[in-house]
């Protein structure tokens, strides 16, 4: 059996949406979704009939914005997040999210073809909040090989929680 990467983040918005005080980054949104429909490895990220997933309600605090995407591997999508435009949005999150204790991303594998539920993404986010890095749920910064893969990937450092 093969294996993609998940990967889950969630951020709470200093302010609706629509405030103008999430204009910049809403500015960027369709851009950033461009760039990652089509990197290298992109599989498939979670979108409503809106093209993003910004309404979404993962969770019951509306200011929890989630997104949720599928990748050939952990390179393909270190590559996009660090190495592509979508590092300003990272280094300018400060401007619009507000900052988190804890891990506020997670990765796991799954099988080729699967796609992961909104749902088993709070899981697996849950899962390494409470129980650290694990093959079930991990980090950039503390990778797990895919199951029946005896290849560690490398860490990639200096990557912060992510």
């Amino acid at each position: 059996m093969h294996y993609h990467l998940a990967q889950m983040n969630i951020a709470s918005a200093l302010a609706p949406l629509d405030d103008p005080k999430m204009a910049g980054f809403m500015a960027q949104l369709d851009y950033i979704n461009a760039l990652a429909d089509q990197a290298p490895g992109f599989v498939w990220r979670l979108q409503s009939e809106s093209g993003n997933a910004t309404d979404v309600a993962a969770y019951d605090d509306p200011s929890v914005v989630v997104n949720m995407s599928v990748w050939e591997s952990i390179e393909a999508l270190h590559s996009y997040t660090y190495q592509s435009d979508h590092m300003s949005v990272l280094r300018d999150r400060k401007q619009w999210f507000a900052k988190h204790s804890g891990f506020y991303s997670v990765l796991w594998w799954v099988p080729v073809g699967h796609l992961p539920t909104v749902e088993e993404g709070k899981q697996r986010l849950a899962k390494l909040q409470t129980e650290g890095p694990s093959v079930d749920a991990f980090t950039f910064a503390r990778p797990f090989p895919a199951p029946q893969t005896s290849v560690l990937p490398p860490s990639l450092s200096g990557c912060g929680s992510f």
